[in-house]
């Protein structure tokens, strides 16, 4: 049996068993995504929560204070900002922080490390292009466009970090990257779920690949993300680079064509700045 089928198989088979160590959101990111579900919810209750991490609460100051927020005069207590900002923003923002450190794990290889640097990279990339898509060309949420985006590739996580198990994997980059390419859906549609991720966040993780399918229905996150993930790749030698975007469904159902796409991302290049900066980049 040759690396790629064996190490498929054996993913697959401690997958169905159950013995697949899969990521978790760490408990402050579960508190927030809990309570904010309440609609009674009030801002002393999330800023207790929230003020159990130093790095959560820098991340709310500086949001908060970015030009997509701030009023006309600075904030500097937590619970003005978390009024201001509102708790559906506040759960996304509290995900990507924690999504960060999940990419920053310590305890692997170095190059399972850089494989980790690049994929949060490109994540944060189709996480901003997606909020600016989905805030120019849709009645979807920004942020939750923006959550879509960074979220959609998580299935490769548990897969590096098995990777780690076969040396010989981690050397052969073309092999690795075929096996994160057929695995990365099912493993991420199952992690989302495993988070208790509303219904269409856990659709991207699972279709964003299914980029030429006709999909029925109106514009939801799965399109802004396979457009915003297209963006991401614009002269890079990834397949995805190559693909002629006319056999793209997605373009019609945002309303725009490919040139316009690429016309608008150009004209939107400080916004695009603003919200990477949002992500902590």
């Amino acid at each position: 049996m040759d690396l790629e089928k064996k190490f498929l198989s054996g993913f697959l088979d401690d997958l169905n068993a159950n013995r697949v160590v899969l990521p978790s959101l760490p408990e402050v990111a579960m508190q927030v995504r809990k309570i904010v579900e309440d609609p009674a919810v009030t801002a002393a209750q999330v800023e207790r929560v929230i003020n159990t991490d130093p790095a959560l609460i820098a991340r709310m100051l500086k949001v908060v204070n970015s030009p997509a927020y701030r009023g006309t005069q600075p904030i500097d207590n937590l619970r003005v900002a978390i009024t201001r900002l509102g708790t559906e923003i506040i759960r996304n923002l509290v995900t990507s922080q924690v999504m960060q450190q999940l990419y920053q794990s310590q305890n692997v290889s170095s190059a399972v490390t850089q494989h980790l640097k690049a994929l949060w990279q490109h994540s944060t990339q189709v996480a901003t292009l997606s909020h600016v898509l989905a805030k120019h060309f849709t009645t979807l949420r920004p942020d939750h466009a923006m959550l879509a985006g960074l979220v959609h590739d998580i299935g490769m996580l548990p897969v590096l970090m098995r990777s780690e198990l076969h040396p010989e994997l981690l050397e052969d980059t073309t092999t690795l990257e075929r096996v994160m390419r057929r695995l990365h859906t099912l493993i991420g549609t199952t992690v989302l779920q495993e988070w208790q991720f509303p219904r269409e966040i856990v659709a991207v993780a699972a279709e964003h690949e299914d980029i030429t399918a006709a999909r029925a229905g109106p514009v939801d996150y799965v399109d802004v993300v396979i457009v915003a993930n297209l963006h991401s790749y614009i002269g890079t030698p990834h397949r995805h680079g190559k693909l002629d975007w006319g056999t793209v469904p997605a373009f019609a159902k945002l309303g725009m064509t490919p040139e316009e796409s690429m016309q608008a991302m150009e004209e939107a290049k400080g916004e695009l700045r603003e919200v990477h900066a949002l992500l902590g980049t």
